[in-house]
């Protein structure tokens, strides 16, 4: 992926919230396009003049949810700490999935969780729980479907979540001690 970066790729980063992460994109890959979503029009104003202020003209913001932003023949799609908060996970897979070209690919970064109760019991596995118990969940909850994943979904309830939506390969590409990444592709 980073080949086409370079050369020049079109990307969506969707739930890009104040728009950190796809200005940041945008100043390392400088040939290649963004596009950040989010539902919040707030945060997309605030997305705009953080990449105004950071004098990036290779990416646009949008207010769109996950499951209809607009586009499509994107190389690359992100999310960013956020499927976990969506009431409709597997629909917005889907339409992201829908919204790659052929050989593009999905990077999502969620909380690092195990998949058993047993395996986040210990103290960033407690602050996870904590702090999807009183934001993630009902964030999930108040949407249509709210289907809830928390903070503690874990690759395995993450990959389901994915195949769900049509993607056939996922796979975890990188971990730190806080996130892990996986790549999905159709």
């Amino acid at each position: 992926m980073r080949d086409k970066l370079e050369a020049g790729a079109t990307v969506a980063d969707i739930g890009c919230g104040h728009g950190s992460s796809t200005v940041l994109m945008a100043q390392a890959f400088p040939r290649s396009q963004f596009v950040g979503y989010d539902f919040h029009a707030p945060s997309v104003a605030a997305a705009q003049t953080k990449a105004r202020d950071a004098k990036v003209g290779n990416a646009r913001f949008e207010v769109a949810t996950a499951k209809e932003f607009a586009g499509s023949g994107f190389d690359l799609a992100c999310i960013f700490d956020a499927l976990h908060d969506m009431g409709d996970p597997v629909g917005a897979a889907r339409h992201i999935r829908a919204a790659l070209k052929p050989g593009g690919t999905l990077m999502l970064v969620e909380p690092l969780a195990g998949d058993s109760l047993m395996e986040n019991l210990h103290l960033l596995g407690q602050i996870f729980y904590g702090f999807s118990t009183v934001a993630c969940v009902p964030a999930s909850k108040a949407q249509e479907v709210g289907l809830a994943l928390g903070a503690q979904a874990g690759e395995k309830r993450l990959s389901e979540v994915l195949r769900e939506a049509g993607f056939t390969t996922v796979r975890r590409a990188a971990s730190t001690d806080t996130n892990m990444v996986l790549e999905a592709r159709a």
